[in-house]
């Protein structure tokens, strides 16, 4: 059985812990509270502290300003989207009390004041005006059916009467000069200067005179180009080799005989031809016959004479 000490700290401990618990509880709450997100975000799309926010509950819309930086920023999805947009942006406001206009406030125009607070109003909304062609108004409804059972809601007297002095700060900003806008520089046309004259040109010296100044030399007359230099070795017929992975060349093909050509051996007769006999030189001596030369007379004649055969 635990005794008293063991049990104080016990409880001790059970109430630390459940502080802890509750405080962290506590501080989620406030941290993630609407109002302070919409708050925040606004803060870090316009770099500086807001001079005005306006915030619908429940909605997760807001909307705030900076002069510092001469921005206006709305905010949506309590403040996960953004959009920024220019003070000289912002054209006018109006206030709709059960959709209709009861207060409005316009650029080069008058301000249209409440003419009445109506306390039992159904809705209440609160409509920004932007020059802006993509994202022309901004919707803020401060005031819906269902809110009277929201905790910690205004009234919506209360909320018209926010609504109005919003419509006193836009009348401020829309009747503050619109800043210069920036003035396109025009491309100046640059006028390139005149050419400058040619130098005169120096008389050339005769001894300075060079090479080039001559007039080149006239062509030499046509003449045949070179025989070309041929080798006995350029009649010999190669032999038909064949690329390696080729088709081996087919063998020539004998050319057929003609039927109506001449034979061949008129073209050996007609190819050569006919010499003419070779002229012997005649002798100069004259050769004496045997048979009329003179015999001896201690010579007997022959039978048969030497010159016949």
């Amino acid at each position: 059985m635990p005794t008293m000490s063991e049990l104080a700290r016990l409880l001790l401990f059970v109430a630390i812990a459940g502080s802890a618990v509750t405080f962290l509880g506590s501080l989620a709450i406030w941290y993630g509270d609407e109002d302070r997100r919409i708050r925040r975000a606004l803060r870090n799309v316009l770099k500086s502290e807001p001079e005005g926010v306006v915030v619908a509950r429940g909605r997760g819309r807001g909307a705030g300003f900076s002069f510092s930086t001469n921005l206006l920023a709305v905010a949506w999805d309590r403040g996960a989207w953004c959009l920024i947009y220019r003070l000289d942006e912002l054209v006018g406001a109006e206030l709709l009390v059960d959709g209709q206009v009861m207060g409005r406030v316009f650029r080069g125009e008058g301000r249209r004041a409440i003419d009445h607070v109506a306390p039992q109003a159904q809705t209440v909304a609160l409509r920004l005006i932007f020059d802006d062609p993509r994202n022309p108004d901004f919707t803020l409804d401060l005031w819906a059916p269902g809110d009277e059972t929201r905790r910690e809601s205004k009234s919506p007297a209360e909320l018209m009467q926010e609504a109005n002095r919003w419509l006193a700060r836009c009348e401020a900003i829309v009747r503050r000069p619109l800043p210069p806008r920036p003035v396109r520089e025009v491309a100046e046309t640059v006028v390139a200067p005149p050419p400058r004259p040619a130098a005169p040109i120096a008389p050339i010296e005769p001894e300075a005179e060079d090479d080039d100044l001559h007039p080149p030399p006239p062509p030499l007359p046509d003449t045949p180009p070179p025989l070309a230099r041929r080798s006995s070795f350029d009649d010999a017929r190669r032999p038909l080799t064949s690329r390696p992975g080729s088709r081996p060349a087919p063998p020539p093909i004998e050319r057929e005989p003609d039927m109506f050509e001449d034979p061949p051996w008129d073209d050996d007769e007609s190819a050569s031809p006919v010499s003419p006999p070779v002229s012997h030189p005649q002798p100069t001596y004259q050769p004496v016959s045997k048979a009329r030369r003179e015999t001896h007379s201690d010579q007997d004649e022959l039978p048969f004479d030497l010159d016949e055969d």
